[in-house]
Order: C-alpha cells, then sequence, then structure tokens
C-alpha cells in the first residue's frame, strides 16, 4: 500500500532537474515538477491552493523538497551577490504581480520548512503570462552569452524570470 501511494505521489510531481553552463559556471536546479492538472486559475492567491501551505505567502517553487539551487562560480542574482555554492530557491508571492526570487542558505529541507533568517537576500523577478497555460512547472536557464544569462520558473499563467550575471 506504501509502495502505491508513494508511486501515485511520484508521478503527480517528478523530479526535475535544469542546469546549464553560463559564463564557465555550472548552474543547476533540482526540484519537483508539479502539474496544473485542471487548477487553472486556482493555484496562485491567498485562496489558491498555493494559500493553502503553511508558509504561504512564500511558497517553495516547487513541489515535495525544496527547490535546490547550486551555483560553481559567484554569481550576480538580479542584482544579488551569491557566492558559489548551495542554496535553497522560493518565492514570495505577497504581490501576485510582483514576485520575489527568495535565495535561502538552509538546504536539504522539505519543502513546508521555511526559515526566513536564513535568508540571503530576495529579488524582484519580471512578470510575463505565457502564450499558453503551463501544465508542468518548469524551471529554465538561459545562456544569453558572455557572462551572462536567464533563470525562469514557469507554470500555469505566470512566467517569472531573473537575470543571472556570473562574476
Amino acid at each position: 500500500m506504501l509502495l502505491i501511494a508513494a508511486s501515485v505521489v511520484w508521478a503527480q510531481s517528478p523530479p526535475a532537474t535544469e542546469s546549464k553552463t553560463i559564463g564557465g559556471a555550472t548552474i543547476t536546479i533540482k526540484y519537483s515538477s508539479p502539474r496544473v492538472k485542471g487548477r487553472v486559475g486556482k493555484l496562485f492567491g491567498k485562496d489558491g491552493r498555493i494559500g493553502q501551505d503553511p508558509t504561504y505567502p512564500v511558497w517553495r517553487a516547487g513541489a515535495n523538497a525544496a527547490t535546490q539551487f547550486d551555483t560553481t562560480a559567484d554569481l550576480t542574482v538580479g542584482g544579488l551577490a551569491v557566492p558559489k555554492g548551495d542554496y535553497t530557491l522560493y518565492v514570495d508571492l505577497t504581490d501576485p504581480a510582483k514576485w520575489q526570487l527568495i535565495i535561502n542558505k538552509q538546504t536539504g529541507q522539505w519543502g513546508m520548512s521555511y526559515n526566513k533568517t536564513q535568508d540571503l537576500g530576495r529579488v524582484p523577478m519580471t512578470m510575463a503570462k505565457p502564450p499558453a497555460t503551463v501544465e508542468e512547472l518548469k524551471y529554465t536557464l538561459v545562456d544569453e552569452g558572455g557572462n551572462k544569462g536567464k533563470l525562469t520558473l514557469a507554470w500555469e499563467n505566470v512566467s517569472a524570470s531573473v537575470p543571472i550575471t556570473v562574476k
């Protein structure tokens, strides 16, 4: 029975990895990718599915375990200095039109465990609406040439991004 339950949970939010080399640095994001599954318009916001999380308005930006962010070099993410190392990503959804990416120094925790005192910092995200509903939560890293790149998180009817510069 436990095996069946575990396989159902895994099927709903399978693990995913996005990795890219930008300006000689390898940046990796490991997360679980939930599905919209007919809940368009019912995920974000105080009364949405994510609003039921105990850490709301801070969202684990994925499902299951907290989203991992690893870099092999020092970065600037949206203006925030991020030394090489391992971090956890969260998103502050307080203002639905102005998300903030949170880079947190605590690692290895379950997604519903958030400690604000461990924040390295917060940066504003550029908000956009994708051309179609994004069924599976997706992180994308794009190499924009030289030492510049972009991190984008897209799910349901939202796309949010931040610039990355390798130092």
